[in-house]
């Protein structure tokens, strides 16, 4: 199916096939010709499918379609969770609006930064912003930014936007925005607690589930491989299987920032290329570590759930669990860190003992039934600890404390 198939103008059919798109993904076929007709839409699809091309293409017809005259109205904002997101879409509206016979005024916007270069972006309008919501607040409140034109709202990783973390200050933009307006939603998952707050958003919106690899057998692009190993030992383990399968280069996940430093220090006293990437990082050293590591400066990238949502590392071929994830949920974004655009890749995930009854939870909740391997030399010689009363401390189908409060603040 051609992009043009769609209803898409020929210059921005090209663009998204030089983009590497040589047809629309699963994705994009089915969330653009809604889009285009002006649907709200609720759409989730695993990472790496294109969901930020699936309303990158449209947003940008939609803009090209329209006759505006006089001053400059922001019309179209996307809002996003991190400042790497942001900063990976404002690249992927730049690169598709190059094909444009006229291009429109885009602002990308987020924290961490001096505010005072974006608001001189701002000057004369713009006609798209890209923005985390705190610093989009704060340009509205230096008038640097008004928001009731805006007919087109997009939330890329709308799970997170909707979580009660971002609750407070996505209510206030909200409240920004003109009551009229098209709504659209992107996720990779969209739990039940999240749906339900997301449907009162939307108004008869158009549901778009692309299946996972777990769902479709047709695409298990991401091979997942689990080994046993002491706690103590996964370090050694980590430096031996990269030498032994020729794992390079690779996403490291731990728990902590304090982890991250640790272990990319021992790595790097140890001979292995490795640095840190982490929330705790100014921007600008967060913005040339990752861009050293995309460009092949280092070996391993040792790295919180920070790197686990909107960043897109071509060619990445492995991804370790280091530390599990918190959340079955934060595992299926973890491991979409590879086999991006079609590509293969390998998620691997160190079980100590005292994770394992964890890791058996993330399994069931994945639909997963993998061996645990052992590598000669790093035979694990630790015992789980009993079973801890609860579900383990993972975070998955039982409330949670904000899944409780959510649905309080549902109540009419």
């Amino acid at each position: 199916m051609p992009f043009f198939s769609l209803g898409l103008e020929p210059a921005l059919a090209q663009a998204a096939a030089n983009l590497g798109f040589a047809a629309p993904t699963p994705i994009q076929a089915e969330a653009i010709p809604p889009v285009l007709a002006g649907r709200d839409l609720l759409a989730s699809a695993r990472t790496g499918s294109g969901k930020t091309a699936a309303y990158a293409l449209p947003l940008l017809q939609r803009w090209l379609d329209r006759a505006d005259t006089g001053p400059r109205r922001t019309r179209a904002l996307v809002l996003v969770t991190t400042r790497e997101l942001a900063a990976q879409v404002g690249e992927v509206l730049r690169s598709l609006a190059q094909a444009l016979p006229r291009r429109p005024k885009l602002v990308v916007a987020f924290g961490g930064v001096s505010i005072n270069p974006q608001l001189m972006a701002l000057r004369g309008g713009a006609d798209v912003v890209v923005a985390t919501p705190g610093r989009l607040l704060d340009l509205v409140d230096h008038n640097g930014l008004r928001l009731d034109a805006v007919d087109l709202l997009v939330l890329d990783e709308a799970d997170r936007l909707l979580d009660l973390g971002f609750a407070e200050e996505l209510a206030r933009v909200l409240g920004l925005l003109p009551a009229q307006r098209q709504n659209l939603l992107f996720s990779a998952t969209v739990p039940p607690a999240v749906e339900t707050m997301a449907l009162q958003l939307l108004h008869d919106p158009v549901r778009v589930d692309v299946p996972t690899p777990d769902d479709d057998a047709a695409a298990p692009l991401v091979q997942q491989r689990a080994f046993a190993v002491d706690e103590k030992r996964r370090t050694q383990l980590l430096r031996q299987l990269m030498k032994t399968e020729g794992w390079k280069p690779v996403l490291v996940f731990v728990a902590t920032q304090y982890a991250a430093e640790r272990l990319a220090n021992k790595l790097h006293h140890g001979e292995v290329y490795a640095t840190a990437f982490h929330g705790g990082l100014s921007q600008g050293a967060r913005q040339t570590t990752l861009g050293e590591f995309k460009a092949g400066r280092w070996d391993v990238l040792v790295t919180t759930d920070l790197a686990a949502r909107g960043i897109h590392i071509d060619g990445l071929p492995v991804v370790v669990n280091f530390d599990l994830p918190r959340s079955a949920v934060d595992h299926v974004h973890r491991i979409g860190r590879t086999a991006r655009a079609g590509q293969a890749g390998l998620a691997v995930s160190f079980v100590t003992a005292a994770q394992l009854a964890h890791w058996h939870l993330i399994e069931k909740r994945q639909g997963l039934s993998l061996p645990l391997e052992t590598v000669e030399g790093f035979e694990p010689t630790e015992t789980p600890p009993p079973p801890a009363p609860g579900n383990g401390g993972v975070k998955g189908k039982r409330p949670s404390k904000k899944d409780k409060l959510r649905a309080q603040a549902a109540k009419p």
